[in-house]
C-alpha cells in the first residue's frame, strides 16, 4: 500500500500522463474498496438471533386417552411470541427445509408448529415475529415413569419447564453451503391460577441457544 499511497500523493494532473496516472490510482483504490466490501458482506456468516419475547401457559395437565389406555398425553394451551432476526446486512436467508418449532417437556416432544415453508426467504437485516397459539386435549408424549414423576414435581410448584426447539436449514446469499438451524429456548412457565389472567404473570425474555455451527457454516 506504501507505493500506492506515493502514487496518489504524486498526482498533480499537469499533463495527460499525470491524469492517466491519477485515474489508474483511483481505479486501483476502487477495486480494493470493492473487494473489502464484498468480503465484509459475503465472506462471513452471522447466524440468526432467536428469542422468545413473551409466553403464557393457561393449561398443562397429564391425561390418558380412551383410545390408548395407559398411554400418557398432555392437555395444554400455550401462547408465545418468537422472534428471528437475520443480523447479516447483505445476505438473506432462504429456507432449504421448512422452519419448525417443536415443544418439549422433559426432553419429549408433544407438538410441532410450522413457522415458515421451504423456499421462504428472510431478508438481510430484518426481524420476523411469529405469534403462536397452540393447544390440545390429548397431545401424545412418551414421558415414561421418570417423565411423569417430573411432571408431578413441577405441577406441585405451578412452574413448568418447557423447551421450544427451532429447527430448519437455510442457504445464505452468494454461498453454496446449506446450514442447519437448531436453537433451544428453555422456558419456565408459571401456570395461571384459576381466575387470574396470563397478562398478570411476568415473563422474562429468553435468548435461544444455537447449536454449534457445522464447519462450512
Amino acid at each position: 500500500m506504501g507505493a500506492l499511497d506515493d502514487c496518489c500523493d504524486d498526482c498533480s494532473c499537469n499533463s495527460w500522463r499525470d491524469i492517466w496516472w491519477c485515474v489508474l490510482c483511483l481505479a486501483i483504490l476502487s477495486v480494493i474498496a470493492a473487494i473489502v466490501i464484498l468480503v465484509a458482506a459475503f465472506g462471513f456468516v452471522r447466524h440468526a438471533d432467536i428469542t422468545v419475547d413473551d409466553a403464557s401457559l393457561t393449561r398443562l395437565a397429564l391425561v390418558t386417552t380412551a383410545a390408548a389406555p395407559g398411554t400418557t398425553a398432555l392437555a395444554y394451551n400455550l401462547s408465545l411470541t418468537l422472534t428471528i432476526r437475520n443480523p447479516n446486512w447483505a445476505m438473506s436467508m432462504a429456507n432449504t427445509k421448512p422452519l419448525d418449532a417443536a415443544y418439549r417437556f422433559d426432553d419429549q416432544q408433544f407438538d410441532r408448529v410450522r413457522l415458515a415453508d421451504e423456499g421462504d426467504t428472510h431478508p438481510a437485516g430484518k426481524t420476523r415475529v411469529y405469534r403462536l397459539t397452540s393447544g390440545a386435549d390429548a397431545a401424545a408424549v412418551a414421558l415414561g415413569n421418570a417423565g411423569e414423576a417430573e411432571f408431578r414435581k413441577e405441577n406441585a410448584t405451578g412452574v413448568f419447564e418447557v423447551d421450544v426447539v427451532v429447527t430448519g436449514e437455510v442457504k445464505y446469499t452468494a454461498r453454496a453451503t446449506k446450514c442447519k438451524v437448531e436453537a433451544t429456548c428453555p422456558l419456565k412457565l408459571q401456570l395461571a391460577p384459576p381466575g387470574e389472567t396470563p397478562a398478570a404473570l411476568v415473563f422474562q425474555k429468553v435468548k435461544c441457544e444455537l447449536a454449534k455451527a457445522e464447519k462450512n457454516c
